[in-house]
């Protein structure tokens, strides 16, 4: 069975130091994918924006500044606020989201407590499906029987 653990919530989109409009989010974690979480949001235009990346980064955003590349996670404090900062990185631009930490965290927490961490790979299906493409079916037995005679003969045979 697999769950799913999602969390609505509003994030900042910083434009600039004094600026930044608010952005209605929605974070998404399937048990299915157990490595990945999923971020939504809407800026605006027809679809939201998605972005996915490693839950262990997130988890460990929370903590301290980690990442590179398209996704760097941090914490700080606005105004006396816990913040989760996001910066995402692409051929079409950047941002930096500003998270409340304590919603993340929250949510966060309901994902570890689907999949603790450590378990992710055996929610997978690696070893059913691994399992399933090495049974044999009645047509294998085709394939294992030798389709050609030998060519060697047989005592006494011309």
């Amino acid at each position: 069975m697999h769950t799913v653990v999602e969390r609505e919530l509003e994030l900042n989109l910083v434009l600039s130091p004094e600026r930044s409009v608010a952005v209605p989010a929605r974070l998404t974690y399937r048990t299915q994918d157990p490595y990945a979480v999923h971020i939504s949001f809407h800026i605006g235009s027809d679809s939201p924006v998605n972005w996915t990346f490693a839950r262990e980064l997130l988890v460990e955003g929370v903590f301290r500044p980690c990442g590179h590349g398209d996704v760097r996670v941090w914490p700080t404090k606005i105004d006396s606020r816990s913040v989760l900062c996001v910066a995402l990185t692409s051929p079409d631009g950047d941002a930096l989201l500003e998270v409340p930490s304590p919603a993340v965290s929250a949510w966060l927490e309901r994902t570890l407590r689907a999949v603790p961490p450590g378990t992710e790979s055996g929610r997978l299906g690696m070893d059913e499906a691994l399992a399933e493409l090495l049974t044999p079916t009645p047509a294998d037995d085709l394939w294992l029987r030798d389709p050609w005679p030998s060519d060697e003969s047989k005592d006494g045979e011309a």
